[in-house]
């Protein structure tokens, strides 16, 4: 979660919301890693999440990255809960929770609905307190 944390510290300098997130291989080593840039982009889909798999996609040559675990600083939202579906990612282990859009328990568990065809093994509440204030600074200072 450290690296997360410091992926996450990255996207303010660029008005980014302070997510970060890295996908760990089988082995534990550090396949990919991101952090918000959809205003750095202007992609409303340059979500940490998103960026890393798409990089850790890339890496691998191959879109299946089942074995790997995502650690994230933030709940995902719907559109990266239904990436990590869509990967196959093994593991999630976030940081914080998101009460107004998180969809892995908060608002919707879409990771682990039994409708769909894979599920994604969730362990939460990981440097909760680190990775809840680095958004509550953030959004402080743009009041």
């Amino acid at each position: 979660m450290r690296l997360a944390l410091d992926e996450a510290a990255q996207a303010p300098s660029h008005g980014d919301v302070p997510v970060g997130a890295v996908l760990l291989g089988p082995s534990g080593a550090v396949v990919a890693r991101g952090h918000n840039e959809r205003e750095l982009s202007g992609d409303p889909t340059a979500h940490a999440e998103v960026l890393t798999l798409r990089r850790a996609a890339e890496a691998a040559g191959s879109w299946r990255l089942d074995e790997h675990t995502l650690v994230v600083t933030l709940e995902p939202c719907t559109m990266c809960a239904g990436a990590l579906l869509l990967a196959r990612v093994r593991r999630l282990v976030l940081g914080t929770w998101d009460p107004k859009a998180g969809a892995v328990s908060s608002v919707f568990d879409v990771v682990r609905d039994p409708r769909l065809n894979h599920r994604v093994e969730v362990v939460g509440g990981i440097e909760a307190e680190a990775c809840a204030d680095l958004l509550q600074h953030f959004f402080e200072a743009q009041r």
